[in-house]
């Protein structure tokens, strides 16, 4: 059990007059307890105000992705006394309007995967006694693409969604080339076209920020990669 000072951003669109605002808390925090957990104490026990996303606190929704101590993270998977640290300073995710205290616009992270057409798609009929198959390789390819939970985390950390709030941000890129990649998936253009241009793969600066910021462990910026790949290939062909 520690002592935890908890300064958390907030943000109330109906008092203008007040704006943005820090305003801290403390709790005793048991071994074991996530930010979430914390963050729930507080809500329920000292101010009811606070708000703030959380769904599945499994680390699988992405809802209640924010800014701990600086670095973007799940609030369910973050174990406070592991930040070894007396005061946690909590902020939504950059880069995205704020609704209210730490929760944002999903709005940017929406328009992105729209874009892309993030759905399988076919020109040939279902087989009628079967699914669509693959091989054991053609499957080992998708690993590190499927696993994205939309959290928003890795656009939210992007320098070029900073500058850029049209560009299609590394979350979208990464789901485009998850059905680019899929064997199963006869229309790459579809996903590849709308990329095509100053606002979508093309913004990717190679900054690397995206895959600090996955709290999957995923590689976005490979899968830019491989796509600016597919393009030329494309062009040359």
């Amino acid at each position: 059990m520690a002592m935890i000072t908890f300064k958390i951003n907030r943000y109330n669109p109906d008092d203008e007059k007040r704006g943005h605002f820090v305003q801290e808390y403390q709790i005793d925090v048991p071994k074991g307890y996530t930010l979430l957990d914390c963050l729930n104490d507080i809500k329920w026990k000292l101010d009811g105000t606070l708000t703030y996303r959380r769904s599945c606190r499994s680390g699988i929704c992405g809802s209640c992705a924010m800014t701990i101590n600086g670095v973007n993270n799940l609030a369910c998977e973050t174990q406070v006394l592991g930040l070894n640290c007396s005061t946690v300073t909590v902020e939504p995710l950059r880069g995205y309007p704020v609704v209210k205290d730490l929760a944002v616009s999903l709005d940017p992270i929406v328009r992105g995967l729209l874009a892309v057409k993030p759905y399988l798609m076919t020109k040939t009929p279902p087989p009628t006694d079967q699914e669509r198959l693959q091989s054991p390789e053609e499957r080992e390819k998708l690993d590190g693409l499927y696993e994205c939970i939309l959290c928003g985390s890795c656009t939210s950390s992007c320098p070029s969604f900073w500058a850029d709030k049209e560009y299609i941000g590394p979350h979208a890129l990464l789901k485009a080339y998850r059905f680019v990649a899929d064997s199963r998936d006869e229309c790459p253009g579809e996903h590849l076209e709308p990329i095509d241009d100053k606002h979508g793969l093309w913004r990717c600066h190679t900054i690397f920020n995206c895959v600090e910021a996955c709290p999957k462990d995923l590689n976005p910026t490979k899968a830019i990669a491989e796509l600016k790949k597919e393009l030329i290939r494309g062009k040359l062909g």
